[in-house]
């Protein structure tokens, strides 16, 4: 399929619109606010353009343009994207109000851009759901069973393969002095990692399960992309929508018969040893929710389904995204690179391969992943619908309002952070006294979102952050990095979209330092 991004779509559209010139301009001569929206007291707005609006200050990197504007006209902001109008949040206070004051009230996500479809669908995705009876208690479920420290601990030997298989494999490159794409190398690591976890299933790169699954993940994403642009074009979201119509039809399909396969595999496990293995999968215990006759609330096959694509979708890639902004941070900075290198000899030994309960030892590691993350959150845009009229920043924000939380902003809020377009792991290592902060989420101000914030925060960072620490810690220890290409500096512009990856792979030389692998 060729990826075509958001900006390619606007483009085309736009071209398009400029024959019909003259009926656009009588539908779009209101004024950029509705007339619903005159008598508040609204966040400030940019100067905007007939049609558009102010689609024209968003550039390739959406968050960064995003960014851009709130730099220069404030830190909330009212803006109408060709025909939607949306909040943009830009700073660590009024991310507070959101998050914390006005929480519940914010609950809330926009509508899936799936409708309500097979896939997606804001009645079957838990990412999607409404506040409810559903989503409640399937958070519950997910924190408590699914997602749980019981449930990551029981399957610690499941990512410690795979990071060992990760590892041997750039054992084999570094004895043969072979460049490694450790963006695939890692992305494979990840999917690995979360595939068997959730299906017991690896992503081998055969015609299997778990390699259909990365696939229609990565289809998925893509069609997300293009379904939520056609909503931008109010009333030609339909007509924009047929040039999409077979995607629509045969990725839902081809995701259905998947897991349909899948789950009648584990039903007939189940049924032969009675439902009481030891390595239960994710899929093992939902399954057992499903069939609960007296659970809280009576989850539809559907909605099981969907579940495990929200996990593969919220997890496999922005988890991979996460150790590679983190590895290139170090790349780039070999005084924190070693300094983090030092802090694992010196608790860990050089006898045996650093592991997942060894991380609580070390604070330094902890720093470095919380510094890049915050540079580079997983997920930079985080979306919320208004549930009834309220005040944000003393402002007006009337119910069904959209708001775009843009945590790259947020995190580089230069009234929070001193010097916030620095690399410094070690602000990480004060009290929020001494480095003059007010303190994280859940203790003050709303300044270190990386998962967002509220009741609507990410259920599955501890299971992203014990696959990221253990393998940057992993990766630092066992080798030396050198970046193939001609300044040895990692290129850490992030990819043209809504997504945080890097824009290009990152190919390095892994140089053997330490043999221990396995052990």
């Amino acid at each position: 399929m060729v990826n075509m991004t958001i900006f390619q779509y606007t483009f085309t559209f736009l071209v398009l619109w400029l024959f019909s010139n003259l009926f656009l301009h009588f539908l779009f001569k209101r004024q950029a606010r509705p007339a619903s929206h005159h008598h508040l007291h609204l966040p400030p707005s940019p100067p905007s353009l007939p049609v558009i609006g102010h689609l024209h200050y968003l550039t390739s990197v959406v968050f960064k343009g995003f960014h851009n504007v709130s730099a220069k006209y404030g830190p909330l902001l009212y803006l109408r994207l060709v025909t939607y109008p949306v909040v943009v949040v830009s700073s660590a206070t009024a991310a507070t109000e959101i998050f914390k004051t006005q929480d519940l009230n914010f609950a809330e996500r926009i509508k899936s851009p799936f409708e309500d479809s097979f896939l997606f669908g804001s009645t079957t995705s838990f990412f999607n759901a409404p506040y409810g009876d559903y989503w409640k208690f399937m958070k519950k479920v997910a924190m408590t069973e699914l997602l749980g420290a019981a449930q990551i601990k029981r399957l610690r030997h499941v990512r410690r393969e795979e990071l060992l298989r990760f590892l041997n494999k750039l054992w084999e490159k570094a004895k043969t002095n072979e460049v490694v794409d450790l963006s695939a190398e890692v992305l494979i690591l990840s999917n690995n990692s979360t595939c068997r976890m959730v299906m017991s299933a690896r992503c081998s790169g055969k015609d299997n399960e778990a390699e259909r699954c990365r696939e229609l993940v990565t289809d998925s994403f893509d069609l997300a992309t293009k379904l939520a642009f056609a909503k931008l074009f109010g009333p030609f979201r339909k007509l924009i929508l047929l040039a999409f119509r077979k995607e629509l039809e045969e990725i839902p399909r081809k995701y259905d018969d998947l897991f349909e396969k899948v789950l009648q595999e584990h039903e007939e496990r189940a049924k032969m040893d009675g439902g009481e293995r030891e390595d239960k999968d994710l899929m093992d215990i939902l399954l057992k929710i499903y069939n609960d006759e007296n659970a809280e609330v009576k989850i539809t096959r559907t909605q099981m389904k969907n579940f495990f694509l929200d996990v593969f979708t919220g997890g496999t890639s922005t988890t991979a995204d996460g150790i590679l902004w983190v590895m290139g941070e170090l790349i780039n900075h070999p005084d924190k690179f070693k300094k983090l290198r030092d802090e694992i000899d010196s608790a860990v030994g050089i006898d045996r391969l650093v592991d997942e309960s060894d991380v609580q030892n070390l604070p330094y590691l902890q720093a470095v992943v919380k510094e890049a993350m915050r540079l580079h959150p997983p997920v930079p845009l985080f979306d919320r619908f208004c549930r009834s009229n309220c005040k944000i920043g003393g402002y007006d924000i009337p119910k069904g309002m959209t708001m775009v939380m843009n945590v790259y902003s947020v995190m580089r809020d230069p009234k929070v952070w001193e010097d916030p377009n620095e690399f410094k792991p070690e602000r990480f290592l004060v009290s929020d006294k001494e480095q003059g902060r007010q303190g994280e989420a859940g203790r003050g101000l709303c300044d270190f979102v990386p998962f967002g914030g509220g009741r609507r925060q990410c259920p599955g960072t501890n299971l992203s952050m014990s696959i990221t620490h253990a393998s940057v810690a992993a990766m630092v220890q066992c080798f030396d990095w050198k970046v193939a290409n001609t300044d040895g500096k990692a290129n850490l512009e992030p990819r043209r979209g809504v997504t945080m990856s890097l824009a290009n792979p990152l190919m390095c030389l892994p140089l053997l330092r330490l043999t221990a692998i396995g052990q």
